[in-house]
């Protein structure tokens, strides 16, 4: 899901409060919103699934829109720190890549999840970083541009990565087409990105202008490949719906904690963990549900579906608990001067 370009963390030395404060304010409403309406359209698409035939066809449609807003919120800079600190980058899309991918087949096997549902899983943890993650970071007083850069890679190298994860882990479960399904990501997703980044690099001021309703915007297309994925898949919700559940808690809060983790074993400052922490365990689940929808089947499209929802209901209570816990001083210098 795309955001306007993250603000600094409030804890950043200099930082001027008043607009800190008005940026803060904005970024909490829409963390606080955008589950509601998420959940609000599943809801909706569950009661009364025949009320939304056909929208799944337009689900690639609602995708590449959401991509395109993810791009006019980048700037070159954000691609800075790959330069300023390129193992601390490319450690964190490592972990991303990794942990959520062999996280998603490891509760498939023990849930004993039916193969659309285990496919559809590990297509979950097989696609970049979701983009909400970057206003969650900052919520939480994380590194924001670290998790940025951290999005912006990871998505950039989907097209390659994704497609080949994906056949690795979820290939016994179901058929994966590997050269189409890149070239789905890269027609959805990195085209789209670019076009963004080359209308803000031309228009600026006309961009700047409409960075904040680019968050509604990107909130309705995910509300309405929510909505598509679980008004086509209504009966098999309601057959494994506790058991998808408790794969989707799983998978996001394990992704939260090993990340964390491994980022204090590299011994990253407090503020790059919860980044690194962010990023691994939020994914770009709408991209995962149409992709399945258009790979595999609706049934596969439901663990996207509903990561969509709960990803972004526990990145709002993730932020809100560590947004409490300022990073101390100290900590935070030795991080400026990483830097």
């Amino acid at each position: 899901m795309t955001e306007p370009s993250a603000p600094p963390s409030p804890d950043a030395p200099g930082a001027p409060g008043a607009p800190d404060a008005k940026a803060q304010r904005a970024a909490k409403l829409a963390v606080t919103a955008f589950p509601l309406l998420i959940i609000g359209g599943a809801v909706a698409a569950y009661v009364a699934p025949g009320a939304f035939d056909g929208w799944s066809v337009h689900v690639t449609t609602a995708l590449m829109v959401i991509m395109f807003g993810m791009g006019l919120t980048l700037t070159l800079p954000n691609f800075a720190l790959v330069a300023k600190r390129p193992l601390v980058v490319f450690a964190g899309v490592a972990m991303q890549y990794t942990v959520m991918p062999l996280l998603a087949l490891g509760i498939a096997t023990v849930l004993d999840l039916p193969p659309a549902l285990a496919a559809g899983l590990i297509l979950v943890g097989s696609v970049p970083g979701g983009t909400s993650s970057n206003v969650v970071t900052y919520l939480a007083r994380g590194d924001v541009a670290l998790s940025v850069t951290m999005t912006a890679v990871s998505t950039l190298l989907a097209p390659l990565l994704t497609p080949f994860i994906t056949l690795w882990l979820a290939g016994q479960y179901l058929p994966v087409p590997v050269g189409d399904m890149a070239m789905s990501i890269v027609k959805i997703v990195v085209i789209p990105i670019a076009a963004g980044l080359i209308l803000r690099a031309l228009l600026p001021r006309v961009v700047d202008r409409l960075l904040p309703v680019l968050p509604w915007i990107s909130v309705l297309g995910i509300t309405f490949v929510v909505i598509a994925v679980v008004s086509a898949s209504n009966a098999v919700l309601t057959a494994a719906g506790l058991t998808l559940v408790l794969a989707i808690l799983l998978h996001n809060g394990l992704g939260y904690a090993v990340g964390y983790a491994l980022a204090t074993l590299l011994r990253y400052p407090v503020s790059s963990r919860r980044a690194v922490s962010v990023e691994v365990g939020m994914q770009n689940s709408g991209l995962a549900a149409g992709l399945a929808t258009q790979y595999f089947s609706p049934e596969a499209a439901l663990p996207g579906a509903f990561f969509s929802v709960w990803h972004n209901i526990s990145g709002g209570l993730l932020a809100s608990f560590w947004g409490r816990r300022p990073v101390k001083d100290e900590e935070r210098e030795v991080e400026r001067v990483e830097r």
